[in-house]
């Protein structure tokens, strides 16, 4: 007789999980591989072996790739996509969650800073979920997952 929690069994999925080196994206990638998923891991500064992400999914008998990308850098995102779809099996589940916040008062708030927060937050995951989208539609099947900050509501005083 199976568990409730079976319903959600995720074995023989790949997720990729943005922002997995700490906080939720950490979280959610063990989770993720709990569930029985195999899991992409990307991170601006992920390091390039032993990390505690890689760790925990692998003592919990799931496959872990890793990689470092500056979403930021539209060419890195693309070139990011295309060593994902190289080395990796076909991600059936897309975790949008690296996000990134510069700090100053909006009066001066340099374009640079905006630039880069617009980039990383909303750009390089909409070509993500495009570029990966494509290949669900396909296949006809695939999850995309979004977190935002509580700040996507509300602004503050040095977070315009």
């Amino acid at each position: 007789m199976s568990g409730a929690l079976d319903l959600f069994r995720l074995d023989g999925k790949t997720a990729l999980v943005t922002g997995c080196r700490r906080g939720i994206g950490k979280a959610m990638a063990e989770a993720l591989a709990e569930a029985g998923a195999d899991i992409v891991g990307v991170s601006a500064s992920l390091e390039p072996n032993g990390s505690e992400i890689e760790k925990a999914v692998t003592a919990l008998g799931r496959k872990f790739w890793r990689f470092a990308c500056d979403f930021a850098d539209r060419k890195a995102v693309y070139k990011f996509l295309a060593h994902v779809e190289a080395k990796c099996p076909p991600v059936d589940i897309l975790v949008n969650n690296a996000g990134t916040i510069l700090r100053k008062p909006a009066a001066e708030h340099p374009d640079e800073y905006w630039d880069k927060i617009i980039e990383v937050n909303l750009s390089s995951q909409f070509v993500l979920t495009r570029e990966l989208g494509k290949r669900m539609i396909g296949r006809g099947s695939g999850k995309v997952i979004f977190t935002a900050s509580l700040l996507t509501f509300q602004g503050g005083i040095t977070v315009p």
